[in-house]
């Protein structure tokens, strides 16, 4: 599954987008089935990303000392928990409720949800290590060599970042095509 791994691809291989081509991102907020689950889902998409780039822009506030460590060390602790809880959540309800049912829904797909699986799991690795990293931050804030783990957090976050929207993107892609085709049906319970 190499040419389907988070970190290599640059976007859904062209046998997977097959339903993107009949229903194409630019005309999703115009379909009757938009509405609703869609719309929820890809707003929650949206929080992960505003959460992560907040995080983000809070740790190079921090390095380059235009945050107060204090101020940081609480705005970390709340988003970044936040982030990660919703996340695991978010992929939890995607592992075992949506992606089951919309990978029956079309065959020619069926393997994008496998790809997304395995996201999710690459994903919690990078989860855990923005984790750690983070606790380290929060922990030592005020000892030498604080500038060197914040400049860690800053690049777990980039790396984060990076995998997150490419994952996003993909997911989006694939389902939100496949649910306006054949609807959401067994998805909501």
């Amino acid at each position: 599954m190499t040419d389907l791994e988070l970190e290599r691809r640059d976007g859904l291989p062209d046998a997977l987008r097959v339903l993107l081509a009949e229903y194409p991102r630019e005309g999703w907020a115009a379909d009757p089935g938009f509405d609703g689950l869609v719309r929820f889902w890809l707003d929650r998409h949206l929080m992960f990303r505003r959460l992560l780039e907040t995080l983000r822009s809070d740790a190079l506030g921090a390095l380059e000392r235009e945050i107060a460590p204090e101020a940081h060390a609480a705005r970390l602790g709340r988003l970044g928990g936040l982030f990660v809880n919703e996340l695991h959540m978010h992929h939890g309800i995607e592992d075992h409720h949506f992606f089951p049912v919309l990978s029956q829904r079309d065959a020619r797909i069926a393997r994008g949800f496998e790809m997304l699986d395995a996201d999710h799991h690459t994903l919690d690795a990078r989860l855990d290590g923005f984790t750690t990293t983070a606790n380290d931050v929060l922990r030592r804030m005020a000892e030498d060599g604080a500038r060197d783990r914040l400049a860690g957090l800053s690049g777990e976050l980039d790396l984060l970042a990076r995998l997150l929207d490419r994952h996003l993107t993909d997911e989006e892609e694939l389902i939100v095509p496949v649910i306006l085709k054949y609807g959401t049906e067994g998805l909501q319970e």
